[in-house]
């Protein structure tokens, strides 16, 4: 499982789908949510403005199993 950290209160599906590169633009996000299943805290998820906290469990087949945790150092990557 990769760590995904952001300096946000939280992050959307959608802009996570983008940090792990499953998808290459924003646009993306509502087309790859109807073609693919995702796990959010190992619940079936469509909808990409989904917000997503710290500590929240993103699974992401094909892609990856990944952490969210906020940073309050004020940086935002993937690992």
């Amino acid at each position: 499982m990769e760590n995904i950290n952001f300096n946000s209160p939280f992050i959307t599906l959608g802009q996570l789908l983008k940090m792990t590169n499953a998808i290459s633009s924003g646009g993306m996000a509502k087309w790859f949510l109807e073609e693919h299943v995702v796990y959010v805290n190992g619940e079936p998820e469509q909808r990409r403005g989904k917000k997503l906290y710290d500590g929240d469990v993103v699974n992401i087949p094909g892609t990856g199993k990944y952490k969210l945790s906020a940073d309050e150092s004020g940086q935002s990557d993937a690992h």
